[in-house]
Formats: structure tokens, C-alpha cells, sequence
């Protein structure tokens, strides 16, 4: 990648969409193929070539950018894996599906967009229909609550079986049984089970009128184009919302206390360097000798600076970063079934519910005293496009220091001494 001008600054925030309002907008554009494919660097984006979302998924990416740091991402910051976990096994399906020779192949045909489109006509009037049979009160009572979807559905429990789940799944959505004969039925039954249905352990963000969409194509095929509504929704909520928080929380290099830490350091600083140049300037010593603050002023200020952008420049200076908490413990705990077994758990697409609240590190983390957290164990920052935008970020904080410094130093040297000792 080329050099990253002065003027780069890191990938914005990307609040969680609403589901409705986020899906519709989805539908509306298609979420078109050439906004979802990697695009050029735009220095808008904060994100380069070498860390986009594709780059990230075939593995060419290094630490802290790795498929699985963005999948530990999901799972104990955003608290959504299951978007990449249904993506990773809705692109291995679909390589498996053309891979197939069998003949049964000709009993799942292709789910066609003129297909999809009367199938979402069809629901919408349905809902329109029985939003006039709804008495209003009845309708206002339940608005935005869990039985907005379906008064009478129960939620399902993670245990059940996967052939009887589908086919409640399937009866909620108003169609009928599919042929149990069709190609992978079984294991798309196990996807309606954990991703599609309501109560699903790893239900996805989907709407009314998608998930009954997507119900009705996987009713008629299991052909991997019944899938297509949610992978598009899917991948689209990946690339343009998680992959650019993920490449925001990667740069940060520093946990929370450190960052904290450095954020009383640069005050502490700056404010030295302001009482430094009161007394100075108070005193009968030449106006040449203010200047010295400014030596705290650029320390602080771009100690703040860093601070603010999520970066210790103390760590910055080695090319470190902090170990993620559930990281710590792993090397003390490799004889630990647990502790191995729960880092292959988030990468199985049919696994149980995504939590982590009983894994080993959670109560060891929380027991760690402050002191610890703030220097907590350090690593190299391995991947090159991240260490680049660091170097870019501290040398922003830097010029921001000596700014700040000039622009004081300059006041204060203007300023007539005091001469009072």
C-alpha cells in the first residue's frame, strides 16, 4: 500500500441499524454487487486495500486484522458473530453446491429474483390484510414488542430437534413442508434452526418480511439462491457496518485502563507545563526561560491527542499492543479443554448460542487489579498496513503537540514578567 497522507483519519462509527428500517433500505437498492465488492482506497473510508473485508476473509491479513480477531471481535465486543458465522457457511455451501454431481440436484432449482419479488408481494398482503382484521387496540398493545411477529409463537429452545423446528419454522411462514428428498434438506433444516426461525441461538437481524421471504425459498429449494435476501442483508451489514468498526477497534492499541491512563498522563502534563509557565513568568527570569513548558505541552497535548484516537503512544513508540483480554489467559491455560475448545466453538456454524460469560478468562480478567490492566502483557503489532496508519496517527499526535505548544509559548512569552521574586 502507498504512503497514508497527513490528512488520513480512522474509519467512523457505524451505529447497529435497525433492523427494519436498515433491511428495507437493503431491498430497495438490492444492495447492489458493486457496492459490496472492495473498492479503491477513498481516504474517506479510513480503510486500506490491505485491510478490506475480503482481504480479511481469505487470510491475508496478519494480527490484530485476522479473520479469527474479527470473529473474537464480534463475538465479545459487537456481540454479533452469527452474521459472520452464517456468511462463512453460506459462501462454503454454496462452493459445495456447485461442487455436487449427484442427480437429485435437479430437485433444487434456482430461487429466481421474479420468484423472490411475488414471494415478498405475496407476504406484504398478507400483512396488509391482517393488519385491517387487527383491532387498533389490540395492534398498539403489542407494537414493538416480542409478539409483534406472532402473538401465539412460543421461543424454541437450542436442544430441540432440528426436522421439528424447521417445520414449525416453515408453518409460521404459511407454507408447507418441503421435500425431505431434496439435496442438504437436512442440513438446511439445522440452518433454519439456528439462524432463520424465531428463537433461533443464533438467530439473525431479520425482519418480518424477510424471514418469511427466506422461509418460502427454502420451502421450494435448497438451492443456494433461496439464501440470497439474507446473505445479502448479511454481508451487507459485515462490510458496511462491523468491517469498519473492526478496523477502528484494531487501531486502538491500548485496553480501556491503558487508554484512561493516558489520558491522565497528558493532562498531568499539560498542566505542568502551564504551572511551569505561570511560575516563570511571575518570576524575575529571562521571558527565554517560558519556553521550557513548552517541552510538557508537546508531550501532553499529544499524549491527548493519541488518547483520543484510542492509541498509547508510549506503546506506539515499541510498534506494541495490549493483549485482548481473552488472550491473556491462553498460554496458562493450554491444558485447558475449555479454554482451547472456546476459540474453535465461534468458527462452528452450528454451534450453540454465541456467549461467553462461563469462559475461564471472564471472572480472571475482572479479578485483575488496575495496576496490572494498565500494563498488562504487550505484543507486536504484526500486520503492516495497521502499524502504518499508527505511524500515521502518532505523527498526527505529535504535530498536534507542538501546535498546542507554540501557540501557548508564544502567549506566554509575550506576556510582560511579574518580577515578584
Amino acid at each position: 500500500m502507498g504512503l497514508l497522507p497527513l490528512t488520513y483519519r480512522r474509519p467512523a462509527y457505524v451505529e447497529k441499524p435497525e433492523s427494519t428500517s436498515y433491511q428495507a433500505s437493503l431491498h430497495d437498492d438490492r444492495a447492489s454487487s458493486a457496492s459490496l465488492q472492495p473498492d479503491k482506497f477513498d481516504i474517506s473510508s479510513g480503510i486500506p486495500p490491505a485491510l478490506g473485508f475480503d482481504k480479511i476473509l481469505e487470510g491475508g491479513t496478519c494480527p490484530p486484522c485476522t479473520i479469527r480477531d474479527f470473529m473474537n471481535y464480534l463475538l465479545y465486543v459487537e456481540r454479533s458473530a452469527e452474521n459472520l458465522q452464517f456468511f462463512l457457511w453460506y459462501r462454503d455451501y454454496e462452493r459445495r453446491f456447485a461442487a455436487a454431481k449427484t442427480a437429485d440436484l435437479s430437485l433444487a432449482p434456482e430461487w429466481t429474483q421474479a420468484m423472490e419479488d411475488e414471494a415478498i408481494l405475496r407476504i406484504k398482503k398478507e400483512q396488509a390484510g391482517k393488519a385491517r382484521q387487527t383491532p387498533k387496540g389490540a395492534a398498539t398493545i403489542f407494537k414493538g414488542t416480542d409478539f409483534e411477529k406472532g402473538i401465539e409463537s412460543e421461543p424454541t429452545t437450542p436442544t430441540d430437534n432440528s426436522r421439528s423446528l424447521a417445520s414449525q419454522a416453515f408453518a409460521s411462514a404459511g407454507v408447507k413442508d418441503p421435500f425431505t428428498i431434496q439435496p442438504f434438506r437436512k442440513e438446511l433444516d439445522r440452518v433454519i434452526a439456528t439462524y432463520i426461525m424465531d428463537g433461533a441461538p443464533r438467530q439473525l437481524n431479520l425482519s418480518e418480511l424477510e424471514q418469511k421471504a427466506a422461509l418460502q425459498a427454502l420451502a421450494r429449494t435448497t438451492h443456494p439462491s433461496a439464501f440470497a435476501l439474507v446473505a445479502r442483508q448479511t454481508e451487507a451489514t459485515l462490510r458496511l457496518q462491523a468491517h469498519p468498526n473492526f478496523i477502528r477497534w484494531s487501531i486502538c492499541n491500548g485496553n480501556p485502563a491503558r487508554v484512561c491512563f493516558a489520558w491522565g498522563l497528558g493532562v498531568g502534563a499539560a498542566l505542568i507545563g502551564v504551572v511551569l509557565a505561570v511560575v516563570l513568568t511571575l518570576s524575575g527570569a529571562g521571558r527565554g526561560y517560558r519556553a521550557l513548558a513548552a517541552i510538557a505541552w508537546v508531550a501532553g497535548f499529544a499524549t491527548l491527542m493519541g488518547a483520543y484516537k484510542g492509541m498509547c503512544i508510549v506503546l506506539h513508540g515499541f510498534h506494541h499492543r495490549h493483549i485482548r483480554p481473552w488472550e491473556l489467559f491462553v498460554s496458562d491455560l493450554d491444558d485447558d479443554e475449555d479454554a482451547i475448545s472456546a476459540a474453535k466453538r465461534s468458527f462452528d456454524s452450528f454451534g450453540s448460542a454465541n456467549s461467553y460469560e462461563d469462559e475461564p478468562w471472564v471472572v480472571r480478567y475482572r479479578r485483575r487489579n488496575i495496576a496490572r490492566k494498565i500494563f498488562d502483557r504487550e505484543v507486536w503489532v504484526e500486520e503492516p498496513a495497521l502499524r502504518q496508519i499508527q505511524d500515521v496517527i502518532f505523527v498526527q499526535s505529535i504535530v498536534f503537540g507542538f501546535v498546542c505548544a507554540a501557540v501557548l509559548t508564544v502567549v506566554f512569552v509575550a506576556v510582560p514578567g511579574g518580577g515578584f521574586f
